[in-house]
């Protein structure tokens, strides 16, 4: 069942409401030099700033966003966690062409579940740029129960450094076997993953492990981000004492999770890729690429950090809180909390809105994720993306992912065009972190036609071939 398939202009029309909003952008994606706060670099983003332009709308809403590809290269725009038309979805070779150099594409899709989304290219590594932005759908219900709102968007940075993401996927694929320091080797048909990573803004190998992620990136950045600024020279967020405040958190990286944490403060996640969890208070949240998190925070009276860690890596990206009077921390500013209790995506709950109705099982998929760094090749079911078995489902179906890492890295695994409920009662979802050696299973509503990726989001192993189809068929 293509992307023009009667079944999915049906199920757009069901989002459809009578009266809906019609929301207009235009983004422009082009060369631009960026001042990231110390560093200056040549790269490419949508306008003028990175992050890109902050969209947003409402539930129910029409959105209409007009794209002039004003790019050395041809692009697309994937509006990630979105439960979009198919034909939208901007993946080139699945859903659309890729839009060529100086055209223009217009994007129109019925936004239908409020949330923290954001957008960026499916087009090669050009997502290691500068080109991503957020997309916030809200409530028609309101605001929530919170005074102030802060988007905080991570990135970690190589582009316009002396080596752009391309070069370094090319030297990746072309000397992993010159970069990497040995591991795991094959056994028994399955695919091992070399412990070794290639410093891919260095030149150099570093050993990126994380004790809670195991294998930790395959690349070595100079800089890392939050909201386009290095920490030499962060962002400021301003509020006052004993103000509520609602931080959305998106991971925009490409091969780095950040572990975040307030200085003095203690978080409570209430939301997780745009869906309601049961509150959880905690010190520190992990963050995968691609996954997003809304979490809580009464504010002190003085100056704090914002710190995101680069998990198994060194380095952090940092913002100033500020609240009252104080010294600015210093761009290395360590925080206890980082250090205390550190939640997962995989250990929350849903809010009672957010459940799945409970329904038998009608089909079983899995998806065995392997991978080796020489040669540079990551798998799922053992074959690369384009030649990796489409994965069959039929609309209506209740289906269960079982996501098997067969590798020593840990993927953030993330599905398009749908969300999905954790198995045995856990969050609704739509980008999993699946830890080395272990499974995790998940639960989804084929109720989105079409042709849809589902792919790890370090965007170096999507790229490699760790992707795959959930692909509707017609019914008997």
């Amino acid at each position: 069942m293509g992307p023009g398939a009667d079944a999915v202009a049906a199920a757009e029309a069901a989002r459809r409401r009578g009266g809906a909003r019609l929301v207009t952008a235009r983004i422009t994606p082009r060369r631009v030099t960026v001042d990231l706060g110390g560093p200056t670099v040549n790269t490419w983003a949508y306008g003028d700033t990175i992050p890109g332009p902050l969209l947003r709308a409402t539930a129910g809403d029409v959105l209409r966003v007009e794209l002039d590809n004003q790019l050395p290269d041809a692009t697309s725009v994937h509006w990630h966690g979105i439960a979009l038309r198919n034909d939208m979805d901007g993946v080139p070779g699945m859903t659309q062409d890729a839009i060529p150099v100086g055209e223009t594409f217009r994007y129109e899709f019925t936004v239908p579940d409020p949330g923290t989304y954001f957008y960026h290219p499916h087009s090669g590594v050009q997502l290691d740029r500068g080109l991503y932005g957020v997309l916030i759908v809200d409530s028609p219900h309101g605001a929530g129960e919170y005074d102030a709102e802060w988007v905080v968007v991570l990135d970690d940075w190589v582009d316009g450094t002396g080596r752009t993401p391309d070069q370094i996927l090319a030297e990746l694929q072309q000397g992993g076997e010159n970069r990497s320091s040995g591991g795991m080797d094959d056994m028994d048909g399955m695919e091992g993953m070399d412990h070794g990573s290639m410093g891919g803004s260095m030149g150099g190998m570093e050993a990126m492990q994380s004790p809670l992620l195991g294998g930790a990136g395959d690349i070595t950045y100079p800089h890392y981000l939050l909201n386009g600024r290095t920490s030499a020279d962060p962002v400021t967020l301003s509020a006052k004492p004993g103000q509520r405040v609602r931080i959305r958190f998106v991971n925009a990286g490409s091969d780095t999770a950040f572990r975040v944490a307030v200085g003095g403060h203690r978080m409570t996640v209430s939301h997780s890729d745009g869906f309601p969890t049961m509150p959880v208070p905690t010190d520190a949240l992990l963050i995968g690429m691609g996954e997003r998190f809304d979490a809580i925070v009464t504010l002190g009276d003085g100056v704090f950090p914002l710190v995101a860690s680069a998990e198994g890596k060194k380095g952090q990206a940092l913002a100033v809180i500020r609240t009252g009077a104080g010294r600015p921390p210093a761009a290395d500013v360590e925080v206890r909390e980082l250090a205390g209790q550190v939640l997962l995506g995989t250990d929350l709950s849903p809010a009672e809105s957010a459940r799945l109705d409970r329904r038998s099982i009608d089909r079983r998929h899995d998806l065995a994720l392997g991978g080796t760094m020489s040669p540079y090749r990551w798998t799922i079911n053992a074959k690369t993306f384009p030649d990796s078995e489409p994965l069959q489902l039929v609309q209506g179906e209740r289906v269960r992912l079982r996501f098997l890492n067969q590798s020593m890295m840990f993927h953030p695994m993330h599905v398009h065009g749908h969300t999905f409920a954790l198995a045995k009662g856990g969050a609704r979802k739509d980008t999993v972190i699946v830890r080395p050696m272990q499974t995790v299973e998940v639960d989804l509503e084929a109720d989105n036609p079409g042709q849809w990726a589902a792919h790890c989001h370090n965007i170096y192993h999507a790229e490699a071939g760790m992707m795959t189809t959930l692909s509707y068929q017609a019914k008997d």
